[in-house]
């Protein structure tokens, strides 16, 4: 297009000279004054070229705009812990759990005491089931339910709130009672617990708490009501203030653990009863050997010290536990539990688990699924309760137990018992009168938990 303009500019150019020039030749100086003037308007002709190519020239592409950038969600990432666990990079988390815990167990005792009620029976002791996970912002929770028996008993629900050291608790829970009743049921020594835990009534119950663990400082204390079942029923108005303090040690490779917790608990009921008793350690039977029977209470006090040594495949633990009831119009009772005992894990590499507070699981380092025989514990305990005080006598019993525990796996467990009681002033008498007699007591239990 350039070059055509420049044609047609000097095409036209040459009209415009002057007809002389045209019509007869031109003498040299017109020459020389012709060549001047087309030199000037090539010039001219370069000066608008270059206008037209900027005027004409075409705008550069605008930069693709780039899009705000989109967080990616987080990957799901799935693990095992007995059960599939979800968990995602920004802090949720959900798992199912679960235990079930089958039972063959029975008592022996002399003729007239537990008749028909004694012998061997299988029941499923515990089937829970529930799930518990974590909200980002520091928030956990927990809903489980143990369906074993006719009607649903509500277990752990609740919500806590914790980023530090201090954790905050709304919901049921175990009030912080001591070392055998804040072990779970899945990690302890033998089939039942300690028989004061039993008679005391000690039982999850509906409040707010908080917990502060350090490392070697573990404190709990809360303010809780009745246990959820009580809830619906307009004569339950308790309250109770129950603390907790824990001094836990590791000294090398030894695990120390020395506590102390106080409770006290008020039914707001001037027509309240509590009766203290307990079954003759299996939960087979629903005879209660030792027995207070029904006996008014104003308030109860309950003061208790733990201990417990961990080295190597070693462990000792005890704990005493006194519960003082506080009577209208009648003496104060105290009447006294305890326990002391020591195990030993008889693979080599294994050693019984702790854990804030508590004894924790049994992990074999050779399972049965790597070739191994899995862990196995004995252990052995005696076991003392004593229900009478003054006027009131509910009777004491002793055991002495020895238990077999074979885990073979993490989430499988096998608990073997044997037991000796030795009953005095027994609630119920023998079928001569005899209330001071001897009882054995044996049980088996198969354990999957997730």
């Amino acid at each position: 297009m350039r070059h055509a303009l420049t044609a047609a500019l000097l095409a036209t150019s040459m009209f415009c000279l002057p007809t002389a020039a045209r019509a007869q030749a031109m003498t040299s100086e017109e020459a020389a004054a012709l060549r001047a003037e087309l030199a000037a308007l090539k010039a001219q002709v370069q000066t608008l070229e270059t206008r037209l190519d900027a005027a004409t020239a075409q705008p550069a592409p605008a930069p693709t705009p780039v899009p705000p950038s989109v967080t990616a969600k987080p990957a799901t990432e799935i693990s095992w812990k007995g059960a599939p666990e979800f968990r995602t990079a920004d802090g949720w988390s959900f798992k199912p759990r679960g235990r079930v815990q089958l039972d063959i167990a029975g008592v022996d005792t002399p003729a007239g005491v537990t008749g028909v009620r004694g012998g061997t029976v299988t029941e499923f002791r515990r089937v829970y089931l529930g799930i518990d996970g974590k909200i980002p912002g520091g928030v956990s929770y927990r809903v489980e339910a143990d369906i074993a028996n006719s009607e649903v008993e509500l277990t752990d629900i609740y919500m806590s709130y914790g980023t530090g050291p201090l954790t905050v608790t709304a919901g049921q829970i175990k009030p912080f009672w001591g070392l055998d009743d804040m072990t779970s049921d899945l990690f302890t020594s033998f089939m039942e617990r300690a028989a004061f835990v039993q008679a005391f009534g000690f039982e999850r119950r509906v409040g707010l708490s908080a917990q502060y663990k350090g490392k070697a400082l573990l404190l709990q204390g809360g303010v809780f009501g009745d246990n959820a079942r009580d809830l619906l029923s307009d004569s339950n108005h308790s309250m109770s203030i129950d603390g907790r303090a824990v001094w836990m040690p590791k000294l090398g490779n030894t695990q120390l653990h020395l506590g102390a917790s106080g409770h006290w608990r008020d039914p707001n009921d001037p027509a309240a009863t509590v009766r203290y008793r307990a079954r003759p350690f299996v939960h087979t039977t629903d005879v209660r050997l030792v027995d207070t029977g029904l006996l008014d209470v104003a308030s109860e006090r309950g003061v208790g010290v733990e201990g417990a040594l961990l080295a190597g495949p070693f462990h000792a633990a005890g704990e005493a536990y006194w519960q003082t009831l506080k009577r209208s119009g009648a003496a104060d009772p105290t009447f006294f539990g305890g326990y002391a005992e020591v195990g030993m894990v008889l693979t080599g590499g294994d050693a019984r688990g702790y854990k804030d507070g508590g004894f924790d699981r049994l992990k074999p380092s050779k399972p049965i699924t790597a070739g191994g025989i899995g862990a196995i514990e004995v252990n052995a305990r005696y076991d003392h309760l004593d229900l009478s005080d003054g006027a009131i006598v509910g009777g004491r019993q002793q055991a002495a137990l020895i238990g077999l525990v074979w885990a073979p796996i993490d989430y499988i467990r096998i608990t073997a018992n044997y037991g000796k009681l030795w009953i005095d002033n027994a609630r119920i008498a023998t079928a001569t009168g005899d209330r001071s007699y001897k009882a054995d007591t044996f049980g088996l239990r198969t354990q999957v938990d997730f």
